[in-house]
């Protein structure tokens, strides 16, 4: 596809075509520029010559003037029909493009206002995404219809439902993000369906305090303007599959997020034993699948926050999407995400993430795609709003060296308050002045030899892990990395493991792990020497049955 652009008649302002041009490139798209103060007897030309799809024109003068260039440019179209058989758009002022619709000569006419994706939406010939229309009601959809960009999330829910719902229709109508996660207090999480347990004293603790079906309906409602965001929800912490029914029915869930083991004794946001939660937690995740709904297992970054060191979180990625396939999820989102725990460097976090991507993209095919979700941790945001905006901005600038699908924004002001609709609005739009930057191309990180060294070991140490758990297997499964029964025996054994799981009734919390040039790695407690994972588990390998793990 070929895209002619110029500024025409006599405006010298080219500012805005090449932002435009630079949009069509970063669709794959053939340009050329024709330069500044083009008369409309040469544009015919060029257009006889160069025979564009898209011929993009732009002027910035008065409206007065612009009538006698749109008049010459009718003329000529008149004169010679062949040249109008392509697409004509066109860029300026407000009132020349108010002026420039009604000539009936451009299919689009910008003037400024709209959103980026506006313009994807327009090169690709897909229906015109305007303040009350939208291109896309599925995640999959809208991410082709807006590729090469990732679409902008965020989540939101405040401690009353009046105000949670305003700020919905406030953050939809501003257009300033893509998919809208509704964030439910600690209540409705854990007792939604067991209203008799809830604690009035809880209310809103969290999230917005959601206590019935129409609470739902009323959020989706609100969002049906601007933009119309996807919207999704977090999936609760039990009656999971009672929760995506009725969240599918209610919001048209965009994905669900599950866990694999926590939401459980282990972190105590629920009271589920481990071995309950597992299953339960397979089931929803089972239930997403058979029901067409992508889903999210929210698993290894949990770890991650606990301190479990890098090779752990990578090993709970794999088995966490291993699991999703397994259950037969087509669409998987897997989320990265970076300066997790503080104190990481930009070069290990890129080659954590590199081998996170390609340890669960080892298991893409045909009936299993990754979509890609990248996001800043939140534990490395400091309460100053300055500061925090300066932390977000370069996190995703690193994070685009994954060319994720997803951006999950997390507000700059998350580390001092729960975000506002404003603070929301205002941190996707950094985000997007981010990532407009990165597309006009980053460095190739991955082709950094520290990046690289570090990739490959941690993909090996992964790997290694990832066979001592199986061996943990008692029940002879055909499938042990599926078996609920080994997935708590991981934990329980300390092959899965976090610092910060210390005094837990079922994880060992023997794990000692500290920021090693830039890595989060496990270390002897007592001499801070980094440990390889067969040290570590050589370590505490004394039982008769954790001999096998030796022998790897």
């Amino acid at each position: 596809m070929k895209v002619l652009a110029a500024a025409v008649g006599n405006c010298v302002h080219v500012a805005g075509v090449q932002a435009f041009l630079d949009v069509a490139r970063s669709a794959g798209y053939e340009t050329i520029f024709l330069g500044p103060a083009l008369p409309i007897n040469k544009l015919a030309g060029a257009i006889r010559e160069y025979e564009p799809d898209v011929v993009a024109l732009s002027y910035r003068l008065s409206p007065d003037s612009a009538r006698t260039v749109f008049g010459d440019l009718g003329s000529i179209l008149s004169e010679e029909p062949e040249l109008a058989h392509r697409r004509f758009l066109f860029g300026g002022t407000p009132p020349v493009a108010k002026l420039a619709r009604k000539t009936g000569i451009f299919e689009m006419a910008f003037d400024g206002s709209e959103p980026l994706e506006v313009a994807i939406s327009v090169l690709k010939g897909d229906s015109v995404r305007m303040k009350d229309q939208v291109v896309g009601d599925t995640l999959v959809t809208r991410i082709k219809s807006s590729h090469p960009y990732p679409l902008m999330r965020h989540h939101f829910g405040l401690p009353d439902m009046k105000a949670t719902v305003e700020g919905v229709r406030k953050i939809a109508a501003s257009g300033a993000l893509d998919i809208l996660s509704i964030a439910p207090d600690q209540n409705a999480q854990e007792s939604f369906f067991r209203p008799d347990e809830l604690d009035a004293a809880q209310d809103g603790a969290g999230g917005a305090p959601i206590r019935s079906e129409s609470d739902l309906r009323e959020i989706f409602d609100a969002s049906r303007c601007g933009n119309r965001p996807l919207l999704r929800c977090y999936s609760g912490t039990r009656d999971l599959v009672k929760w995506g029914n009725m969240l599918n029915k209610t919001v048209n869930i965009a994905w669900g997020a599950v866990p694999l083991t926590w939401y459980s004794e282990l972190d105590g946001r629920s009271s589920r034993p481990l071995l309950e939660a597992v299953k339960e937690n397979q089931k929803a995740i089972k239930w997403y699948a058979k029901n067409g709904i992508p889903i999210e297992v929210n698993e290894s970054h949990q770890w991650a926050l606990r301190r479990s060191g890098d090779t752990i979180e990578l090993a709970a990625a794999y088995i966490a999407a291993y699991n999703a396939k397994a259950l037969g999820v087509k669409d998987y989102v897997c989320q990265f995400m970076f300066d997790t725990p503080r104190g990481v460097s930009a070069t290990m976090d890129l080659a954590k993430m590199f081998a996170k991507l390609d340890l669960v993209e080892s298991l893409a095919d045909v009936n299993f795609n990754v979509i890609r979700m990248v996001r800043s941790g939140l534990s490395s945001l400091p309460p100053s709003p300055n500061l925090a905006k300066g932390q977000l901005a370069a996190s995703i600038f690193t994070a685009m060296a994954l060319r994720p699908h997803i951006v999950h924004v997390v507000g700059f002001s998350e580390a001092d308050h729960a975000a506002t609709a404003d603070d929301i609005i205002e941190s996707c739009e950094l985000a997007k002045g981010v990532v407009r930057k990165a597309l006009l191309g980053t460095p190739q990180c991955d082709a950094d030899p520290d990046i690289s060294h570090r990739r490959d070991e941690l993909t090996a140490e992964a790997r290694f892990l990832i066979d001592a758990i199986k061996r943990l297997d008692q029940t002879n499964s055909h499938d042990p990395l599926i078996s609920p029964d080994t997935i708590v025996a991981a934990v329980a054994e300390g092959l899965l493991d976090a610092a910060d799981l210390r005094g837990s009734n079922i994880a060992k919390g023997r794990i000692t792990t500290a920021i090693v040039n830039g890595a989060c790695v496990a270390v002897d407690p007592t001499t801070g020497r980094p440990l390889s994972e067969k040290e570590r588990i050589d370590a505490f390998a004394i039982g008769e049955r954790d001999l096998d793990m030796v022998e790897i």
